[in-house]
């Protein structure tokens, strides 16, 4: 049987973003290459309102992050980290490989930390960089990350950090409106395509600070490495993921055809449906309601109901969920509804899970998580 893939990522590929990558291969040189790569290193700058450089690297999303340190920071810089959650805490390791004073403002999980507690940490002193990510995969928490950005208005000479990973494309975001500094993200989330590429969009100031360096210890993820490519592909550091640039391409056309603001909406209005139907069944969703991510849900259990017993019955329908991560493995599941996934999936999965609910013996009437969907996705 087909598996349905609702894991926050990677997310299900559409057809013609299949078509992409499944193209005759050319040369990265190849002047129709060439041309593809610019147009989508411009188009993806010209989406989250970057004025300064746009990146598209082979990688991942945790090398994205490396690369957001690494090029803004220097052995004994002082950095302020905003985690709520699992991935937000990754960035304490990678800091502390660079020899960074680190400074760690957690949230419960599941809420976010309050703003006058990131304003008073700014106070006590100088951060040569604030990281944040805007939704963690580990707890569904969306951070406001428009309200930080005003706070660090006052603090010129701090780079902002967002981790967009699990967001950028389908949350709104704009670096000029709320003073980003550096955004970064990957294919496999809302972009819809498989995991291989990342995308790093820094500021003016981002890039000013790397020039302020003389060198940094890192080699691959160098800005400076890589913005001579960016501004013309002509040119050669490394070898670029050729098919994976088609298929990324031909999701921005995707994204531009469906319009950015209609995009948000859509992940807005399907996430709360989503998460209102869950809820009517029994679950619980691990995020306040004010700060829940449109991304994915992340479901609590209701008593009774075994995580690796449930997921297994799930995978046996068809569908693929996630497990939680932390302090609540195996008493949640994490469920993806970002990128292309349609009604329809949405639809067929929240069936599933009733079947799923039914055979542990829970007293669900059929229909009632999908007809609370319909509803809300209708009113």
């Amino acid at each position: 049987m087909e598996k349905l893939v609702m894991i926050p990522g990677p997310t299900p590929v559409t057809r013609s973003i299949q078509d992409e990558m499944g193209r005759e291969i050319q040369a990265f040189g190849d002047p129709r290459f060439v041309s593809d790569y610019k147009e989508v290193i411009d188009s993806l700058g010209q989406m989250v309102g970057c004025k300064g450089a746009s990146f598209v690297v082979a990688g991942t999303g945790t090398l994205a992050m490396e690369m957001a340190i690494a090029n803004v920071t220097k052995p004994g810089d002082n950095v302020l980290i905003i985690s709520h959650g699992f991935f937000g805490d990754r960035f304490i390791e990678i800091c502390d490989r660079k020899d960074l004073q680190v400074d760690v403002l957690q949230s419960e999980w599941g809420k976010i930390v309050p703003l006058t507690e990131i304003e008073a940490k700014l106070i006590e002193k100088y951060y040569a960089a604030v990281t944040v990510t805007h939704v963690d995969t580990s707890t569904g928490v969306r951070a406001p990350i428009q309200e930080i950005g005003k706070l660090l208005t006052q603090y010129q000479d701090t780079i902002y950090i967002v981790d967009g990973v699990c967001a950028t494309g389908a949350e709104i975001e704009n670096m000029a409106e709320m003073h980003i500094d550096i955004l970064f993200t990957a294919t496999q989330k809302a972009f819809g395509v498989c995991p291989g590429l990342f995308m790093l969009w820094a500021s003016e100031k981002a890039l000013a600070r790397r020039k302020s360096f003389a060198k940094i210890p890192e080699y691959y993820v160098d800005f400076l490495k890589w913005l001579p490519v960016m501004e013309d592909p002509r040119k050669y550091f490394a070898t670029p993921a050729i098919n994976l640039v088609w298929a990324l391409k031909e999701s921005v056309r995707i994204i531009k055809e469906e319009g950015l603001k209609s995009r948000y909406e859509r992940h807005e209005k399907h996430a709360r449906a989503v998460q209102k139907a869950l809820e009517t069944v029994g679950f619980k969703i691990l995020a306040e309601p004010a700060h829940r991510a449109v991304t994915l849900s992340n479901v609590i259990y209701p008593d009774g109901v075994n995580d690796l017993a449930f997921r297994a019955k799930l995978y046996e329908l068809g569908v693929m969920v996630a497990g939680g991560l932390g302090p609540y493995a195996g008493k949640m599941f994490r469920l993806g509804h970002m990128g292309n996934i349609t009604m329809h999936d949405i639809v067929a999965v929240l069936s599933v899970i009733e079947q799923a609910l039914v055979s542990f013996g829970k007293p669900i009437k059929p229909g009632t998580a999908v007809g609370t969907y319909l509803e809300e996705i209708n009113a």
